[in-house]
């Protein structure tokens, strides 16, 4: 038997729970998963370009909006959970307070570097620098950005680092995923950003079935536990 290939397109928020489920998926469908994983508005961008695409799973607006266009089959849309963006640093480096507004400026004004996805095209990438405007400390701060097209890509940086004194921020899962970091907490209330994520099928799968058939893998309660120890939140 030739093993299949899921094309997937996919929100760096969902990279960690895609890669846990793909040994389920081969051993279940004989089937492996080709993923390109990024900046939400990355994903969107190769889409529509014509990229092969079986599945996608970026936000649960964006979802609506290309189904809304045609290029996603909407009643397939299910949703992941919500996930908060978060604050990190390195694995045994302090912790600093970031509860309220004022604890995050002097957290971000205290580090030499601050790590976060892209913040054109990124969901926590475009809140963060807003964030920072709003703090009144992103002109200050633009020296010491080191921005990667992704939040994991960020992290994985940021953990490659020897440096004392650096700090990132991106959604709360790919903290999680991510080998070398901690989670230092979400942002402060005054500053949440909770997106829900969703997946549905494209109107181009090669593999409808199969797509589906990771979806539900996705999706369903047998991941729930799953997505919840790598930072999803459900609705009670």
């Amino acid at each position: 038997m030739t093993t299949k290939t899921l094309n997937i397109l996919c929100a760096g928020a969902a990279q960690g729970l895609v890669k846990a489920l793909q040994p389920k998926l081969a051993a279940q469908a004989d089937a492996t998963i080709a993923g390109r994983f990024g900046a939400v508005g990355a994903m969107k961008e190769a889409l529509l370009a014509g990229e092969p695409c079986d599945l996608m799973v970026v936000t649960d607006k964006m979802i609506g909006e290309l189904a809304a266009a045609g290029a996603l089959i909407g009643d397939t849309r299910r949703p992941l959970g919500r996930v908060r963006t978060g604050i990190a640093v390195r694995s045994g480096e302090p912790r600093p307070d970031v509860s309220t507004p004022e604890a995050l400026r002097a957290a971000l004004l205290s580090a030499d570097a601050i790590y976060f996805p892209d913040p054109e095209r990124a969901t926590a990438g475009i809140h963060f620098a807003n964030v920072m405007r709003e703090l009144g400390i992103h002109e200050q701060l633009a020296p010491r950005f080191r921005a990667f097209p992704n939040g994991a890509t960020a992290m994985r940086e940021l953990a490659a680092q020897a440096a004392p004194r650096l700090i990132g921020c991106t959604q709360i899962t790919e903290i999680n995923y991510t080998e070398g970091v901690d989670l230092v907490g979400a942002l402060p209330q005054r500053f949440e950003l909770a997106t829900v994520y969703s997946a549905a099928v494209s109107a181009t799968a090669k593999d409808p079935a199969l797509a589906a058939l990771f979806l539900d893998m996705l999706a369903g309660d047998a991941s729930r536990e799953l997505r919840a120890a790598g930072g999803f939140e459900f609705d009670a």
